[in-house]
């Protein structure tokens, strides 16, 4: 009986794991990518600037809010979601970023703690794209302790006046509604804010060099007064915004194995028709135990996300469980992608090649949401019950 192959990037076969609907979710996105992403994100990155015009296409699959039930969403399961987000970031960074920026921290906030009426105005056109959201949280001063919030909003009358600023908002140049948090003498609070309003105005930041095909900016409230109607009404204090991050690390945890898969599929096809010394550089020990290194990283990192949606669909999922399987996914992630670039040799430092792309962006995500070393302390303090922030 003949050996049958196994997936190169699926060593484990996790994909057999997966039930109908599953599966059939990747495939949808993975066409999507395959067809519409890939031809166009290298030029984007290149270009800095973010294809608006993958929006209608994104939208139209039921990706945006997809775990979410009702007002147009999807209401998929989380499995479902973290495939959704390995393909869309084996494409790039910044769509897996848009996505669960626009369907985590922002919808999910106004599904989770928003009035019916907010729910009303504003789940429907956001599933469908027509509304964009950001999520104001980071400020100029530093993003890991957000219980030191510089942002305030005041009472007056039956209104709020928020002042402050926020930075490093991904989807802030595009963005029609803005979720912001504010320090208030009850505690933190969620505001919606639209664009336009009066006193609030963005700022794109440019000259990145890590996702460059994501739109990004900062925040400026000044003086920006908005109704009671536009406070989140359901939640009080960092258990809002924290929450929300819990979802969108949830997302990373699995999108990063799809920028990973991208990185190691290049160069898997690059070493076997590359030659060196009479033979194909796949054919040498060195190459082969870099490989199998990767594909160790990839075997893990998606079990791990596999058994985190499992844990997150029974309702089981703890944040130390997700601090840890964003950690070690990020982690494995960006040391697969620089060693796909050293391993191209010249070519590594070429856009027409991925690993490089996905390296740069990769140095942003192992940052955002959460640093690296703010993961080892929540695992630190779930295993001795200590805290050491």
């Amino acid at each position: 009986m003949a050996r049958q192959a196994n997936d190169p990037l699926d060593l484990f076969d996790v994909r057999g794991l997966l039930d109908d609907q599953e599966r059939q979710v990747q495939d949808s996105v993975a066409r999507l990518v395959d067809e519409a992403v890939l031809p166009i994100i290298g030029k984007a990155f290149t270009q800095h600037r973010f294809p608006r015009e993958l929006i209608g296409d994104i939208a139209a699959m039921g990706l945006l809010g997809s775990s979410l039930d009702g007002y147009g969403c999807a209401g998929l399961n989380s499995v479902s979601y973290g495939l959704i987000c390995q393909e869309l970031e084996r494409g790039d960074s910044a769509l897996r970023s848009f996505v669960s920026v626009q369907g985590s921290l922002c919808m999910y906030p106004i599904h989770a703690f928003g009035s019916e009426a907010q729910k009303q105005r504003w789940l429907p056109p956001m599933a469908r794209g027509e509304t964009i959201g950001c999520f104001g949280l980071t400020e100029p001063h530093g993003g890991s302790d957000p219980s030191n919030m510089k942002t305030h909003a005041k009472r007056r009358g039956g209104d709020w006046v928020i002042n402050g600023a926020k930075m490093w908002i991904t989807n802030a140049p595009i963005a029609d509604i803005c979720i912001a948090w504010a320090m208030t003498e009850e505690g933190i609070r969620g505001f919606l804010v639209e664009k336009g309003t009066p006193g609030f105005t963005t700022a794109e930041i440019h000259d990145k060099f890590s996702l460059r095909a994501s739109a990004t900016g900062a925040l400026y409230f000044d003086d920006v007064v908005v109704p009671d109607e536009a406070r989140l009404p359901a939640v009080l204090g960092l258990k809002g915004p924290l929450s929300c991050l819990t979802q969108a690390r949830y997302g990373i945890s699995w999108g990063v194995i799809g920028a990973a898969q991208a990185c190691l599929g290049e160069l898997l096809a690059y070493t076997k028709t590359r030659l060196m010394f009479g033979r194909p550089l796949a054919a040498t020990q060195l190459i082969q135990v870099r490989l199998a290194e990767m594909a160790r990283k990839i075997t893990a990192a998606q079990l791990l996300a596999l058994q985190l949606g499992r844990l997150k669909d029974r309702g089981a999922m703890t944040p130390a469980q997700v601090s840890l399987a964003k950690w070690n996914n990020v982690r494995a992630a960006l040391d697969i992608a620089r060693d796909c670039r050293d391993m191209l040799g010249g070519a590594g430092i070429s856009a027409e090649y991925a690993p490089i792309r996905h390296m740069l962006n990769l140095e942003s995500v192992v940052t955002y949401e959460g640093t690296e070393s703010i993961h080892q302390l929540s695992v630190g303090r779930e295993l001795t019950g200590l805290s050491a922030f």
